[in-house]
């Protein structure tokens, strides 16, 4: 049932978990803002794998920034840029954003038994699973801890 809804857009062989997020320029140009300090245009322009016009990397940096993934400050005419956190960092944000939007939905049973059933499915799933429940007790010791100090 439902076999066809997450299309391949979601289940890509690559494993890139930020592909909902960033579009297909915004991903190459992202590793390379993660690999460097600190960017300009002309330098993401020249380490791309194919040719791109100077504008349209001009306008995916900007589109970077009004998403939150870099920051930037002005230098001369131009502009300098540098991520506002680690790839994985950003990986975090991202699977964080999805799961609030979907447990908002008010389907958090479906959502969390779907999880444990990915989970557990993976090659190392005892161990993941493991983890997932050490995770869950911590987080249950912390907000017990937290309702007596209030």
């Amino acid at each position: 049932m439902f076999k066809g809804l997450w299309g391949r857009r979601w289940r890509r062989v690559d494993g890139d978990p930020l592909r909902a997020a960033l579009g297909t320029l915004e991903r190459p140009v992202m590793e390379i803002v993660w690999g460097a300090q600190e960017v300009t245009v002309r330098d993401v322009q020249s380490q791309l794998q194919r040719p791109v016009a100077y504008t349209t990397v001009m306008t995916t940096l900007d589109r970077l920034f009004k998403k939150g993934f870099v920051a930037r400050t002005r230098c001369g005419r131009a502009f300098v840029y540098r991520a506002t956190g680690s790839r994985a960092q950003a990986e975090a944000a991202v699977a964080s954003g999805v799961l609030t939007g979907l447990l908002s939905t008010g389907a958090a049973m479906p959502i969390l038994s779907n999880l444990v059933d990915a989970v557990g499915s993976q090659d190392d799933g005892l161990d993941l699973l493991q983890a997932l429940e050490a995770m869950v007790r911590e987080k249950r010791r912390r907000i017990e801890r937290d309702g007596e100090d209030a």
